[in-house]
């Protein structure tokens, strides 16, 4: 009898979220609404911000190009971000109008490293872009004096780390904006969605107005009991708002956000005991002062010390019935990049290597004992017997 299918990134849904989709369902409110504008404060709170700082928008993509035309970005601004990220990253640049420059990784922490993000600043630089990638938090001091210093705007990508923080402050507090995703394989989770925080009133307001049409008001503020109010298109916005049903899943997912972080945290201190011993790369320990988010797991398989390439070791592992991930293949390895940019995956060549090796395992607080033991088993089983 075959085992179950282990799905990567699998989320742990309660009855809770169920009860409260059912309940919107009925209540005859299914766009932007009470629940929309619930969460928003609910997910501030947490941030130990306050809702004036939040908008709730269909995805971090979304965030990330409302903000950057909130920042100001203009053609031909460049913005400097990670070669190691998922493709929404550098997308929202150019949607914005931007240009994207990359800045390679620190082969340890697999993020942004500040040193490289120095030897990129031209007179054309607006913004820098880091990524808290994994959920571990970027190096924030050096990157903060790097902006101030010149003059730039700092939009963090947090899109894996709702719950990290860096010598005392919260990821998506730290810059001029930040940028969260509550996509199906995330954290906290809404089947899609996201939210921005800025620190200045004006630009929360602006990336309000921005991702839904361009509009003055809501549907919640033209639509709701208090009667019906005139809006007014102020700019050429966007369709990217927030749904109550997705929000209906969002609060009770805030709700239980600590403790799922826990249970992921054990896992992945689980992976790093079962795996010390094994010819691989494990992901660095936190660093001090610092709390990694633990979305991600990421193991490195170099074929000269495993004798087993990275996707050898996907496909082992798939016909073991685990589901991995690869996050990620470095952005200039990517044909459209190449052929618009003239990107070579060598000019970062930490990034390059990283993203041809790395793979994800899965790491859902969602697993139980038993698929731990498999996941962890399959593991010890492909790399011992090459």
């Amino acid at each position: 009898m075959k085992h179950p299918f282990i799905i990567f990134g699998s989320p742990q849904i309660g009855q809770a979220e169920i009860d409260e989709v059912v309940a919107t369902m009925k209540s005859g409110w299914l766009g932007t609404g009470p629940r929309v504008a619930a969460f928003e404060q609910a997910f501030a709170e947490y941030k130990g911000a306050t809702v004036t700082h939040a908008a709730a928008v269909n995805s971090c993509t979304a965030a990330l190009h409302v903000s950057m035309i909130a920042a100001g970005l203009e053609p031909g601004d460049e913005v400097i971000t990670t070669p190691l990220t998922f493709c929404a990253t550098v997308n929202a640049i150019i949607h914005a109008g931007a240009t994207p420059v990359l800045a390679d990784v620190d082969p340890a922490t697999l993020n942004i490293d500040p040193a490289q993000i120095e030897k990129c600043i031209t007179p054309r630089t607006r913004a820098i872009l880091p990524v808290h990638f994994a959920g571990r938090p970027c190096d924030m001091d050096p990157i903060l004096d790097i902006a101030n210093r010149h003059g730039l705007k700092v939009i963090e990508d947090c899109a894996h780390a709702i719950e990290s923080e860096y010598h005392g402050r919260k990821a998506g507090t730290m810059g001029d904006f930040g940028c969260f995703s509550f996509y199906v394989t995330k954290n906290i989770v809404t089947g899609e969605g996201g939210m921005v925080f800025a620190r200045d009133e004006a630009d929360i307001g602006r990336a309000k107005i921005l991702a839904l049409h361009g509009m003055s008001k809501d549907a919640w503020h033209r639509f709701g009991d208090a009667g019906y109010k005139h809006y007014q298109v102020v700019e050429c916005g966007f369709k990217y708002n927030m749904m109550d049903i997705q929000a209906a899943i969002g609060i009770h997912q805030l709700a239980r956000v600590a403790q799922n972080w826990r249970r992921r945290s054990e896992i992945w201190q689980r992976y790093q005991d079962a795996f010390a011993d094994l010819p691989v790369t494990r992901p660095a320990e936190p660093e001090p002062n610092t709390r990694h988010a633990h979305h991600l797991y990421t193991l490195l398989i170099d074929e000269t010390r495993t004798g087993i390439n990275r996707d050898a070791f996907l496909d082992a592992m798939t016909a073991s019935r685990i589901g991995v991930g690869v996050h990620y293949l470095s952005i200039a390895e990517h044909p459209y990049y190449q052929q618009r940019f003239g990107w070579r995956p060598d000019e970062w060549p930490n990034a390059m290597r990283i993203g041809r090796q790395t793979v994800s395992l899965p790491l859902s607080p969602k697993l139980g004992a038993e698929d731990e033991r498999r996941i962890i088993s399959a593991v010890n089983a492909i790399l011992r017997s090459e």
